[in-house]
């Protein structure tokens, strides 16, 4: 890749964003320690938190720059394990951000369900319904298949024993929409202590999608788009 064709600013500005995010993941209860991970893409590049240091401790210097071969031409550290799930998510999608969070609810939902169902509209941030991706281990080439293989109709797919990942256009928004399904998944588990809970069928998820997009509520009618 030559020179001229990075663009350094935008580099530098997804760094730091990834940072601060980094940050928000402990402060928001969407990961502990060290876990999750959160990248953006920039052109060719990907930068990506690195692997095995506190976000409160990890600077701008340790973000990892890698191209799409996995070659890393920056950061000071080694980039996270979970690069190959971000990368195979890159490639196989429009995304330009991905959030992997470990987060409680999310963890505590893919013990025991094969789905987070729609109940409510919300979820058409990421489909009808956000599937579990079966169990493999963290890291590994068969968690990032699997996970891609969700990603291509979803914006979100949940991790067996694991977490959660969510993709979008930026990261503001993909963190958002990590909250979001956090949130979706805690609405699931105390509607089940009241009883059967009501799911929304694909008929009126659609004319939400509809009227989202009269209104141009932009999470919302981006789940129309399919990559």
């Amino acid at each position: 890749m030559g020179e001229s064709t990075i663009d350094h600013a935008a580099i530098l500005s997804a760094r730091r964003d990834l940072v601060s995010y980094g940050v928000r993941l402990l402060d928001d209860r969407l990961a502990l320690g060290t876990s999750g991970n959160l990248s953006v893409r920039v052109g060719d590049l990907i930068a990506i938190t690195p692997s095995s240091i506190a976000y409160r401790d990890t600077s701008v210097e340790d973000i990892c720059v890698m191209t799409l071969d996995g070659e890393q031409v920056d950061g000071r550290a080694s980039v996270s394990s979970e690069w190959p799930m971000h990368r195979g998510i890159y490639e196989a999608t429009d995304a330009r951000a991905v959030v992997h969070t470990h987060s409680e609810e999310l963890v505590a939902l893919s013990l025991v369900c094969d789905e987070l169902p729609a109940v409510h509209y919300n979820i058409v941030a990421f489909a009808d319904s956000v599937p579990v991706v079966g169990y493999t281990r963290f890291g590994s080439d068969a968690l990032a298949r699997g996970t891609v293989d969700v990603m291509l109709d979803h914006r979100a797919a949940i991790l067996q024993n694991h977490g959660a990942v969510v993709r979008s256009n930026s990261l503001a928004q993909a963190y958002e929409h990590a909250l979001l399904l956090e949130w979706l998944a805690r609405v699931y588990r105390k509607s089940l202590c009241y009883g059967t809970p009501r799911i929304l069928s694909a008929s009126e998820l659609n004319e939400v999608r509809d009227e989202a997009q009269r209104r141009r509520y932009g999470g919302l009618t981006n789940a129309r788009e399919r990559p």
